[in-house]
């Protein structure tokens, strides 16, 4: 063991024990108040002890250790109860769910009628619809390989959509709520 390392360490620990023995128990009051269970504010109590150890020489260097112990504190408490999930135990009888059959939003359902009804459309509308939307080419890629000008290019594809979401709202009967998005649709085989 090196000896020469002790004073540094005892030095260290000892601002740290010193800082500790005076803001213990205010911390642990500040702690149990603030907390339903004396046993989880010990255990926030421990962490904080444990990370002023860490700071080592950085802790002896606080001007305000005092300061430095409530704010550690008051961060653990915002941790700990952003971590937290209150339970409450199932009733013998409630139904085990199917991971299976996990509810998926409305717009994630409609895979199997929106390539049906893509599939309807004229070749032009599907064909930029497909690149640009479902396969993510921008719209200046698009509108180079098919020898358009952007604004033409962008012209196609709202026409696209425009007619893509009427098709839609016929053949799947989506609907809508009021922000735009996918609320509801009618599964099933879309109407030709």
């Amino acid at each position: 063991m090196n000896t020469s390392t002790l004073p540094h360490a005892a030095n260290e620990f000892g601002c740290i024990a010193q800082a500790w023995q005076a803001h213990e128990g205010e911390l642990r009051g500040y702690l149990r108040h603030r907390m339903a269970e004396a046993d989880a504010a010990d255990d926030v109590l421990q962490d904080v002890f444990v990370k002023a150890m860490r700071q080592g020489q950085g802790f002896c260097t606080l001007t305000n250790p005092r300061a430095w112990l409530f704010q550690v504190a008051r961060n653990a408490l915002i941790d700990r109860a952003r971590t937290s999930h209150p339970t409450e135990p199932l009733d013998d009888d409630a139904p085990i769910a199917d991971p299976g059959l996990a509810e998926q939003a409305p717009v994630d359902t409609l895979a199997d009628c929106l390539t049906s009804v893509i599939g309807k459309l004229a070749p032009e509308d599907a064909e930029v619809l497909r690149s640009c939307d479902l396969q993510g080419q921008t719209v200046r890629d698009y509108a180079q390989f098919c020898g358009l000008s952007l604004p033409a290019a962008k012209s196609r594809l709202l026409r696209a959509r425009q007619r893509l979401r009427e098709r839609l709202l016929v053949d799947c009967q989506v609907g809508f709520d009021p922000n735009g998005s996918v609320c509801c649709y009618v599964p099933g085989n879309p109407s030709d």
